[in-house]
């Protein structure tokens, strides 16, 4: 079944994502769902009406993995274009403000749109076959929770 462009949105939709530390090792999910079920991910999704976006990516972590975190900082805004393999035509675009944390408490539960959650050591993640521009973020948002004050 193929989506009528018509059902599509014509503008970016906001979405976050949250690279969540817990010593060396990073919080990963695989997708559950479209558009990219199945591949590794950083958690997060849709921002929600009125929502502030620090408050949407650590909600989001939440409802994929069962885990709370304590916010660092903003690292990057990254869009994530979504084309026809057949048409080239662009059938999503998302906005994605992903957000450093810190593990505080809990263990990876895949939930929500996730289907599977798991912390990731340095050495898998070098292993794994992910988007460069995740890979881009997850190292930028490591030095950025390495350069943070650490707060008992």
């Amino acid at each position: 079944m193929t989506e009528d462009r018509q059902s599509l949105p014509l503008w970016p939709v906001p979405a976050v994502g949250t690279v969540c530390f817990r010593g060396d090792d990073v919080l990963l999910i695989r997708r559950g769902t479209k558009p990219l079920a199945g591949e590794w991910s950083i958690p997060g999704g849709r921002i929600e009406f009125g929502e502030p976006t620090a408050s949407a990516a650590l909600r989001e972590l939440h409802e994929e993995t069962a885990v709370t975190a304590r916010m660092v900082g903003l690292v990057d805004v990254v869009d994530a274009i979504f084309t026809s393999r057949s048409t080239g035509e662009t059938r999503r675009h998302y906005l994605l403000f992903d957000y450093a944390a810190v593990w505080q408490a809990g263990e990876p539960v895949a939930g929500d749109d996730a289907a599977h959650a798991e912390w990731i050591s340095p050495d898998r993640l070098a292993a794994l076959e992910i988007w460069d521009e995740t890979r881009r973020i997850i190292a930028e948002a490591r030095q950025i929770v390495q350069a943070s004050p650490r707060i008992p």
